[in-house]
């Protein structure tokens, strides 16, 4: 959600919302003040706003505008139906809602979008079974169709192992692999991670930095890394954008896919993250267009979309800009711009 967006879901719900949330101050604070459980208080607050299928719809749909307004072919949404549940007649019901929203959405603006059905580490491991099943009922490759199959909250909860068997329901419905893990803890997390939900795409990953023999193993697998730099920092994990290991990490040969973490609370969006990637990494204009493509590469598109975008991106790469701009963004926010209604991340 957007600071409007969630004026206007808590007026819905008819809840006062705290200052920290409806201000345009990003969660900046000293580095050793950052951290998981600020941002998760914050965001729990602010999506118990959404508790109504017009809530719920405002939320989707703003999501997908404004991406459109930035330039981004492809968002790849996560949601966990769980919260909705209560207040709109069932699990099945509040991912109807998503999907049938999404898919106007998908259509008024011309943003391809998808759905990722995202289980909880907060919630027990039977809880996730019960959503790649109803996951896999939803399969498909149209607008607003579920593509993927997440696991979120804070990584340090559960044990990775016992999510296993519901990655395996989903995997065997068609359902690609992309949970999130290696922001909060490290290497020997994301070994787990991958050994058993066998990911095509994590969410963050960004300290696999840390070991050059994981850099190695998910260069061999073809994982991507949904790098989001601005909420690393916010979040504590690095002190400032120049720690930030996106230059290594590209310079392995990682797949990274440009992602927009939480623009409530970080006030970032994808955009920011293209100018992060040039103004502190120094990406030249051929490197940011790389960085597209890649996203494009790693999100579950169609290859006859993908080689549509891959060519407005050469396109605007032979336009030449002086200015420090973006490209026009095909970043893959799966999993990273969440309407989650139980979990963060």
């Amino acid at each position: 959600m957007s600071v409007d967006t969630l004026r206007d879901v808590a007026a819905i719900a008819g809840l006062d919302m705290p200052d920290s949330l409806l201000d345009t101050i990003a969660l900046e604070l000293p580095p050793d003040k950052r951290g998981w459980f600020r941002f998760q208080h914050l965001y729990e607050t602010a999506r118990r706003a959404v508790r109504t299928e017009e809530a719920m719809r405002l939320v989707m749909r703003r999501a997908v505008e404004d991406d459109a307004r930035e330039g981004s072919r492809r968002l790849e949404l996560q949601i966990d139906p769980s919260g909705y549940a209560p207040y709109v007649g069932g699990l099945s019901r509040a991912l109807d809602i998503a999907i049938d929203e999404a898919r106007q959405a998908s259509e008024a603006t011309g943003v391809s979008v998808a759905l990722i059905v995202a289980a909880s580490r907060r919630r027990h491991p039977l809880d996730a079974r019960t959503l790649a099943r109803l996951a896999a009922r939803y399969v498909g490759d149209g607008p607003g169709e579920v593509v993927g199959f997440g696991l979120s909250n804070d990584e340090r909860a559960g044990d990775t192992a016992e999510w296993g068997h519901a990655f395996r329901l989903a995997e065997r419905a068609g359902l690609a692999s992309v949970p999130h893990g290696g922001e909060l803890l490290g290497p020997s997390h994301i070994r787990r991670v991958i050994e058993h939900l066998d990911p095509v795409r994590l969410g963050h990953g960004v300290r696999a930095s840390e070991d050059p023999a994981l850099v190695a193993e998910i260069v061999r697998r073809g994982i991507a890394l949904e790098l989001c730099p601005t909420s690393n920092v916010n979040m504590g994990v690095f002190a400032e954008q120049a720690n930030v290991p996106l230059r290594p990490l590209v310079d392995a040969g990682v797949r990274i896919a440009l992602s927009a973490d939480d623009p409530l609370l970080f006030l970032s969006r994808l955009t920011d993250q293209y100018r992060v990637a040039r103004d502190v990494h120094g990406f030249s204009d051929a490197e940011l267009a790389g960085l597209a493509k890649a996203s494009f590469a790693a999100s579950t598109a169609g290859d006859d979309d993908k080689r549509r975008w891959d060519a407005e991106v050469d396109a605007w790469l032979a336009g030449g800009p002086s200015e420090p701009q973006a490209p026009p963004e095909g970043g893959v926010r799966a999993a990273r711009i969440s309407t989650t209604p139980t979990d963060a991340g």
